[in-house]
């Protein structure tokens, strides 16, 4: 693997876009959406910017997430935002070519892992690589991953959550489930439709995930009040929501997160199991800021579970700081990369 001499470190989410600059730190955090004029695909907007014309456009125009569970579904339209990224982070003509370190989902298809390299190197970088969301995120919150001892990190994004047991540079048991954060916004308004035959849009979802929601029931009852289309008399109709009403909705993807936990931990060998139950579960990722998640995750499984400092930015983090682990040990660091060698344009 070439040494890099300059260039960032990209979570590239299906909700968020996390953009790390060497020496500089997070330069961009925005969603990962994109605007569009329909008749020609014409870019109209990208990030916060298209975010907030969720919901909002005339017919003539389109908001579009390029990434759907955490891989590329529109690769145009995800190279435009890459070079958005890249062009915000480092100035629209920069003097030379970045070198850029990706985040992936554990256990993504090779040609899953070719569109990403593919869609960076065409946004303008020189040199591409790959790192796993599990290791970035571990990296990112400072644990130690190259020594012999079971490390357990989630990473609960916008599209997947990834899980992984982590220990010498390398993933020891690992898997990526499609439910993540949007999946609580989609349950969301899935209740609101089937109990108040209220429709609400993503955005609205989102409001009551962050400001009511919770992972288990809790003294602290909060409630908002949202708008929204009320189908039967075609109107528009104000409603109250509470936690609680919310908690029953939120419990089918939260139930399928700590099922693909359950199958990591019997995976996992039993000395590194051990390792886990003395030193806990680190979470990360926007999924993780649901009121309670943590302890959620520590009741049902009784393993202590913290949450990470700056949960949205640390994989973005351990991008860069995986490439400089490997600057200062050279040969004898495994390889915290995924796939192939690194892949390089001329």
């Amino acid at each position: 693997m070439a040494l890099f001499s300059r260039g960032i470190g990209i979570d590239l989410g299906t909700a968020n876009l996390v953009v790390y600059v060497e020496g500089k730190g997070i330069l961009l955090q925005e969603p990962s959406v994109v605007a569009v004029r329909v008749e020609d695909g014409e870019l109209v907007a990208v990030g916060e910017e298209a975010y907030q014309m969720m919901g909002r456009t005339p017919g003539v125009y389109e908001t579009v997430h390029p990434l759907q569970d955490g891989v590329i579904a529109h690769f145009d339209l995800t190279q435009k935002l890459l070079v958005h990224a890249m062009q915000r982070a480092l100035g629209r003509i920069p003097l030379v070519r970045p070198d850029v370190v990706v985040c992936i989902p554990a256990g993504i298809t090779s040609v899953e892992r070719r569109a990403v390299v593919d869609a960076v190197l065409a946004a303008g970088a020189r040199h591409c690589e790959l790192i796993s969301e599990p290791m970035a995120a571990a990296l990112g919150a400072g644990l130690e991953v190259t020594h012999p001892r079971g490390r357990m990190v989630i990473d609960a994004g916008g599209g997947t959550t990834d899980i992984a047991v982590l220990s010498m540079g390398q993933e020891v048991v690992a898997t990526s489930i499609r439910v993540g954060s949007t999946d609580f916004d989609s349950a969301i308004a899935r209740h609101l439709e089937r109990t108040h035959q209220l429709v609400v849009g993503p955005r609205t979802a989102e409001q009551l995930k962050i400001q009511v929601g919770a992972a288990r029931p809790t003294s602290e009852v909060r409630a908002l009040e949202v708008s929204g289309f009320h189908r039967p008399s075609g109107l528009p109709k104000r409603l109250q929501v509470t936690s609680d009403e919310l908690f029953p909705a939120l419990d089918e993807p939260i139930q399928a997160i700590l099922d693909g936990i359950r199958w990591v931990l019997e995976r996992t060998p039993p000395e590194m199991a051990a390792d886990i139950y003395e030193d806990g579960i680190l979470l990360t990722g926007g999924g993780a800021l649901l009121r309670d998640f943590p302890e959620r995750v520590a009741d049902e499984l009784g393993v202590p579970t913290r949450l990470a400092e700056d949960p949205l930015t640390c994989v973005a983090r351990g991008t860069w700081a995986a490439l400089e682990m490997v600057r200062r040990r050279g040969k004898e660091l495994p390889s915290l990369f995924v796939g192939e060698a690194a892949t390089t344009r001329e």
